[in-house]
C-alpha cells in the first residue's frame, strides 16, 4: 500500500480508508467502509463504459482521499458523541468504589443484564429454528429463498442487537444495515456471498451464545439486587418498628441473636448496601465485556 499513489480500485480504496481508520471504534469503521463502498459501487454502476482506476481518480477529486474521509468520519464522530457522551468541561473524576453510582453505563448494562433473557432466548430459538428450516428445506424448491430469507434476518437482527448494545452499553456499533446486494445478482450468488460471509457466521454464533449469557446476567441482575436490597430494607426495617420477630435463622444460633440487636441490624444494613454497590460494578464490569463481545461478533469490516 504506497500512499503517494492514489488506489485505482474500490477494494485499494477500501482498504487504504481502513488503515486511515486505524484506533477507530470497529463501529465507526464499518460504517465508513460501508458508505463508501456503496457510493462508489453506484458511481461504477452509472458510468458502466468508464475504466474503474478512471472513476476512482474523479471520485478522488470530488469525494476525496481515503484519508480525507477518514478524518471527516472522526470529525462527524467527534460531533454526534454516543449516548454518553463525556462533557469536556467538567474534569474527569477519579475511579472510586462509590463514583459507580453516578455512571450512567451501569444502569445501562443493569437494564441489558435484565433484558437479555428475553432477547438470548429469542435469538436462540430463531437461530435454531432457521438453521433447522434451512437443512430441511435444502431439498425442496423454497430452499434457496428461504435461505436467503433466513440469512437476512439474521443480518437485521445482528444490526437491531448492535443498537440495543450501543444504547445501553455504550459501545459504538454500526449505526447503518450492511450493504445491499446488487440487483443483478443471482440467487446463487447472494447464497454465496452470505455463505462466505464470515460475520454471518459469527452473528449466529452470538445468537446462540446469548442463551447461556442471558441467563447468567439475568440470574446475577436478579439475585443480586434482591438479595443487597431485601436485606437492607429488612434491616431498616426491623430498626424503625423495633421489631426483628420475622428474622430467623435457625441454623444459626448466634447469627439470629445477633440480627436481634440493634448493632448486628446496622452491620447487616450496611452490608446490604455494600453488596449493592457490588452488584453495581459487576454489572459494570458485565456490560463491558459484552460489548467487546458483540463488537467482535457482530462488527463487519
Amino acid at each position: 500500500m504506497n500512499p503517494d499513489r492514489p488506489p485505482e480500485t474500490v477494494r485499494a480504496y477500501l482498504a487504504d480508508l481502513r488503515h486511515a481508520l486505524k484506533g477507530a471504534p470497529a463501529g465507526l469503521i464499518s460504517d465508513a467502509l460501508a458508505d463508501t463502498e456503496d457510493h462508489l459501487n453506484n458511481e461504477i454502476a452509472h458510468n458502466p463504459d468508464v475504466p474503474e482506476s478512471q472513476i476512482l481518480a474523479s471520485v478522488i477529486e470530488t469525494y476525496g482521499t481515503p484519508q480525507e474521509i477518514a478524518e471527516e468520519y472522526r470529525d462527524m464522530e467527534a460531533t454526534i458523541g454516543g449516548p454518553f457522551p463525556k462533557s469536556e468541561d467538567a474534569p474527569e473524576r477519579r475511579f472510586g468504589f462509590f463514583n459507580v453510582v453516578s455512571d450512567p453505563r451501569t444502569y445501562g448494562a443493569l437494564l441489558y443484564m435484565l433484558l437479555s433473557l428475553v432477547t438470548g432466548i429469542f435469538y436462540f430459538v430463531w437461530t435454531v429454528t432457521g438453521i433447522s428450516l434451512t437443512i430441511g428445506f435444502a431439498i425442496l424448491i423454497i430452499g434457496i429463498p428461504f435461505a436467503l430469507l433466513f440469512m437476512g434476518s439474521i443480518r437485521v437482527l445482528s444490526h437491531i442487537e448492535g443498537r440495543v448494545v450501543e444504547g445501553l452499553l455504550g459501545v459504538r456499533m454500526p449505526r447503518r444495515l450492511p450493504p445491499a446486494t446488487q440487483a443483478d445478482e443471482t440467487l446463487w450468488t447472494r447464497i454465496r456471498d452470505g455463505l462466505s460471509d464470515s460475520r454471518t457466521w459469527s452473528s449466529m454464533f452470538y445468537f446462540l451464545l446469548m442463551l447461556p449469557l442471558g441467563i447468567a446476567y439475568f440470574v446475577t441482575a436478579i439475585v443480586g439486587l434482591s438479595v443487597s436490597l431485601g436485606v437492607t430494607a429488612g434491616c431498616f426495617y426491623s430498626l424503625l418498628t423495633n421489631d426483628a420477630s420475622h428474622i430467623h435463622v435457625d441454623d444459626v444460633p448466634w447469627l439470629e441473636h445477633l440480627l436481634h440487636t440493634a448493632p448486628g441490624l446496622i452491620l447487616f444494613a450496611f452490608l446490604g448496601v455494600l453488596m449493592f454497590f457490588v452488584v453495581l460494578h459487576i454489572a459494570r464490569a458485565i456490560g463491558w465485556l459484552h460489548g467487546r463481545i458483540a463488537e467482535v461478533l457482530l462488527v463487519r469490516l
